[in-house]
């Protein structure tokens, strides 16, 4: 009797799970396998959030394969070793599992192929799992990627996309093979409070309502902070809950100008792992350097705290990275605007606003988190690198009545309309009756600042 083990690393799902499907479709048993990486928790990577996102998405994958005559075999350890050890135990004739961008996984793969070759077990690696079009599909004349988006868009929208598959009906898992318990969401601390619930039906649930009721006025209302109206489906991308390859092939059936701007938003997704896929070192390293001398997290202390707090005295800002706190998730242009503040109006190396933001992001990745954090630090794909937005004007924009601002910063609730986002212009006791800080640096002075840094004063 032939059997495979299939590694499940960012592909948390039963649906459309090309690994799953070939092993399925070539082997009469198989070993669903999930291993607790302690390379994993040795980075930092595995924080309090994502590690509850991570258990309710365990628990949820283990239900659906016993529903369907299965179950989730979960380990601890080294990757490699404890595959190589499953392998052995089901006696596997092959092991398959999806393709991933970082440096990271490529090492871990290279890693487990020596070692499961040396055992005679063959390894499959399975693109269009965590991407809809997998990096270096596309790429420009003399180079392996592209640096700027919107050529990438036009050859990412031309490539034919595989057709979603179905989950399976049965999976027979081979008898002998030991498991742990499943993580618990219960046993953790130090969560957001306000922490979405993870899983593939949880998942499924949220695309359901998305295409229903929300992506049609995508394009419209993506940007409005108050009416979050974005799809909040980026942790379900990132653990791999659902298929980025599904999300195009619904959005597009849906159809309509709300349906081409989500669209577009995955494709972002996947440049900017082609982007990490051909520079890894992007991880943690300029991209393109404007040869910077940022302030540290050292030299900064005060205003870095006030920043993470939600103390600066700009309530925009403030109420993004309160909703982080929070949550665990913070809308889009929230992201932009705290991140253009730390990086040029603060002038504070982006590293440190990349490590805050995946110390506490439930859909933190690598690859968005680090290249959208270069893009707004002007070190990275943005074709305008000096662009630093004003956070007043972006909350008279994108939050136009304060709803926003009073919904995350309550201590500035009583002040009514678009006059929340400038508490500062308040005078004698109108003002003392908020407890809420000065800004921490004038706009002018920040962007003087950041213009001197840059050889543009």
């Amino acid at each position: 009797m032939s059997i495979s083990v299939v590694l499940f690393t960012c592909d948390l799902r039963l649906h459309d799970h090309p690994p799953l499907r070939a092993a399925l479709d070539g082997t009469e048993e198989v070993v669903p396998l999930f291993v607790r990486d302690r390379s994993v928790d040795a980075s930092g990577f595995a924080v309090p959030n994502r590690l509850a996102f991570l258990a309710d998405c365990l628990h949820d994958l283990d239900v659906g394969l016993r529903e369907r005559g299965g179950r989730l075999v979960v380990r601890s350890g080294d990757l490699v070793e404890e595959v190589c050890k499953v392998a052995a135990e089901a006696d596997a004739d092959e092991v398959h599992m999806a393709a991933d961008a970082s440096a990271h996984a490529h090492r871990r793969e290279r890693r487990l192929r020596r070692a499961l070759e040396g055992e005679g077990v063959r390894l499959h690696v399975h693109d269009t799992v965590s991407t809809a079009v997998a990096p270096g599909a596309v790429a420009p004349a003399g180079s392996d990627h592209f640096a700027v988006f919107t050529p990438y868009f036009r050859r990412w929208s031309e490539q034919r996309l595989r057709e979603p598959h179905g989950a399976p009906r049965a999976v027979r898992v081979p008898e002998g093979v030991g498991s742990e318990s499943l993580p618990s969401r219960a046993d953790l601390s130090g969560l957001s409070e306000g922490l979405a619930a993870g899983g593939e039906s949880a998942g499924r649930k949220s695309l359901a309502t998305w295409l229903r009721s929300g992506v049609a006025a995508y394009e419209d209302r993506h940007d409005d902070l108050a009416g979050d109206a974005t799809s909040r489906l980026s942790p379900h991308l990132h653990f791999g809950t659902l298929s980025p390859v599904e999300l195009v092939h619904r959005a597009r059936r849906a159809g309509g100008p709300g349906a081409e701007a989500f669209v577009r938003q995955l494709a972002w997704r996947d440049f900017h792992r082609q982007v990490l896929a051909a520079r890894p070192a992007a991880a943690g390293a300029d991209y393109r350097t404007q040869h910077d001398r940022w302030r540290s997290e050292k030299e900064a202390r005060k205003d870095v705290e006030a920043w993470k707090e939600g103390r600066t005295g700009y309530p925009v800002v403030d109420a993004a990275m309160r909703q982080l706190r929070h949550e665990g998730w913070m809308h889009n242009r929230g992201r932009l605007l705290t991140a253009s503040f730390l990086a040029k109006t603060l002038y504070v190396d982006w590293r440190v606003g990349a490590r805050h933001f995946l110390d506490l992001l439930v859909d933190g990745d690598v690859a968005n988190n680090q290249l959208n954090w270069q893009w707004m630090a002007g070190t990275g794909t943005d074709t305008r690198p000096n662009r630093v937005l004003n956070p007043v004007i972006q909350a008279k924009r994108y939050d136009p009545d304060g709803a926003y601002v009073r919904r995350c910063v309550p201590e500035l609730a009583a002040l009514e309309g678009p006059s929340v986002h400038e508490p500062w212009k308040l005078r004698g006791l109108d003002r003392a009756a908020f407890d809420y800080p000065d800004p921490i640096v004038e706009l002018y002075e920040g962007l003087a600042r950041f213009k001197r840094a840059r050889g543009r004063d």
